[in-house]
């Protein structure tokens, strides 16, 4: 059994992950904000997983026990809030848009992890005002917890363009559609088509970080066309594939 490193706690601090690499399980007294200022990172815990490109940061709640996984040379900004300050309100990870502004400030704070002067307080009071109005953003893969969902998830989650029915997928994990789209919504808490789409653009973000070629994210992210690819990404993110290849490149630490 892996030992969970307990960190009481959060730091924070700017760092650079490798492409490919990653923190593995640990949790923290504080609650953290995460944010990737280059490449994508994935958030994962017992109930799944959160991604997020450059304009997105994910807030992880103190005492959740959780891992990072780089995709892309990723620049990672850390922040530690203390338990007793909770702009969100929500005791699960949560991702967030992140404005010009708020990335600033996230910017800022990291600089100098140590500097405690009235002015670094103030701008922490900002960045907790920022957090408190960001939109919330539904990029979350959940991890399924029955037996039939699991091996259905599994095959997905390794071949994310298998694009068979659930009717296909149900008589491969033994079970019938019906009983899997009512174990989407009760254990899942969505469709499987939304669970599915969750996968797919996750996974488009991570080979997008890697300077995949849009045409190619596409056709291994199960997408009939690029164009339907593009439609589907920029009703998701308000922008196109092509942005977030460019966005997952820049912003320097």
């Amino acid at each position: 059994m892996t030992q969970v490193r307990h960190e009481p706690v959060a730091p924070t601090s700017a760092r650079r992950l490798a492409a490919g690499t990653g923190i593995d399980a640990h949790r923290h007294d504080d609650h953290q904000l995460v944010y990737a200022g280059r490449g994508v990172l994935v958030v994962t815990t017992g109930a799944g997983s959160w991604t997020a490109p450059a304009t997105r940061a994910i807030w992880i709640p103190g005492g959740t026990v959780h891992s990072h996984q780089a995709h892309g040379e990723l620049e990672l900004h850390l922040i530690g809030l203390p338990a007793d300050t909770h702009p969100l309100g929500t005791d699960k990870p949560t991702v967030l848009l992140v404005s010009p502004l708020l990335r600033e400030l996230i910017f800022a704070c990291t600089r100098d992890p140590a500097d405690d002067s009235p002015e670094h307080r103030r701008l922490r009071a900002v960045l907790c005002d920022q957090l408190r109005i960001a939109p919330r953003q539904p990029l979350h893969v959940p991890a399924p917890t029955t037996p039939q969902l699991k091996a259905l998830c599994e095959i997905l989650h390794a071949d994310p363009a298998d694009n068979r029915t659930l009717g296909a997928l149900g008589r491969q994990v033994g079970a019938s559609d019906r009983t899997l789209s009512r174990l989407f919504r009760t254990d899942l808490g969505m469709t499987f088509p939304q669970w599915r789409t969750q996968l797919r653009l996750s996974h488009a973000l991570v080979l997008l970080a890697q300077d995949t070629p849009v045409t190619v994210v596409a056709h291994r992210c199960g997408w009939s066309s690029a164009s339907a690819f593009i439609d589907v990404f920029r009703r998701a993110f308000g922008h196109t594939p092509g942005r977030a290849a460019d966005a997952a490149r820049s912003a320097p630490l």
